[in-house]
């Protein structure tokens, strides 16, 4: 009986995009954070030159900088994958440029950079990390001057809806997305939070854990015509299931042209 209250507030307060905007997200494979693998970083400027060379779009992940700029790295902190530690929130762009990735020649690109390497040759999603205690926009603002005259096909989300939000205010024409994990959990307050995270988003798509479908308010979404991308495809079998509950998989390893 609740399902139908969902719906209508669906509905209204998050209307379907048009099509013009989001079909290029369809029919698509993403290499997750590049076609990393031995001796190529993930989010390296070497992934993404592979990722190019055979022609599927790319997914990256970028974070604010101590001055402002947006850095494309994964991890909040910079042991995993660099030589040195801390926070790359409490390092100026620059200084992180030259910081080479473990394992490589590579060093840490900027949004900037990374975009002049794409150049519009394959579709890109931007997800924008973030943390509660932190505020978005700076980020946002960063990620919106990067991508001021980008000539590709170019996209942003995160799994905060304040990033959405944020882009569906100021910076409309950018498709904007709502990254969802359901860790499993379809109780009737995780219901409750998956919609009101929608409400606050206002999204044009969406890119689920492929781990939680399918899914109901996926497949409802799709029908309405949100555009549906899903992560991390890691094996045949979730590429199976990317290809029946969703429009395009983010994959990486075994889920590369399984």
């Amino acid at each position: 009986m609740l399902s139908l209250p969902f719906a209508l507030l669906d509905r209204f307060l998050v209307p379907a995009p048009k099509e013009a905007r989001v079909g290029w997200l369809r029919g698509r494979s993403y290499a997750h954070r590049g076609l990393h693998g031995p001796g190529v970083p993930e989010n390296s400027p070497s992934a993404f030159a592979l990722a190019i060379q055979r022609g599927m779009g790319i997914e990256c992940d970028v974070q604010r900088t101590a001055d402002g700029q947006a850095m494309v790295f994964h991890d909040w902190e910079l042991d995993r994958l660099t030589a040195q530690g801390g926070a790359v929130i409490d390092r100026r762009a620059d200084e992180l440029a030259r910081l080479p990735l473990t394992g490589s020649s590579d060093c840490i690109p900027t949004l900037r950079m990374f975009l002049d390497q794409v150049a519009g040759q394959v579709p890109v999603l931007i997800e924008l990390k973030s943390r509660a205690d932190i505020r978005v926009a700076p980020l946002c603002l960063a990620v919106r001057r990067a991508l001021e005259g980008y000539p590709g096909q170019a996209a942003v989300m995160s799994f905060d809806p304040r990033v959405s939000r944020w882009f569906a205010r100021h910076s409309p024409h950018i498709p904007h997305g709502l990254v969802v994990t359901e860790n499993g959990s379809r109780t009737l307050p995780a219901t409750i939070k998956l919609h009101m995270a929608f409400w606050q988003a206002r999204p044009l798509f969406l890119a689920w854990d492929v781990r939680d479908l399918p899914s109901k308010f996926v497949a409802t979404q799709r029908w309405r015509g949100f555009p549906v991308l899903t992560w991390t495809v890691r094996s045949a079998e979730h590429a199976a299931r990317a290809a029946e509950c969703a429009d395009g998989p983010i994959a990486e390893g075994a889920g590369i042209g399984a």
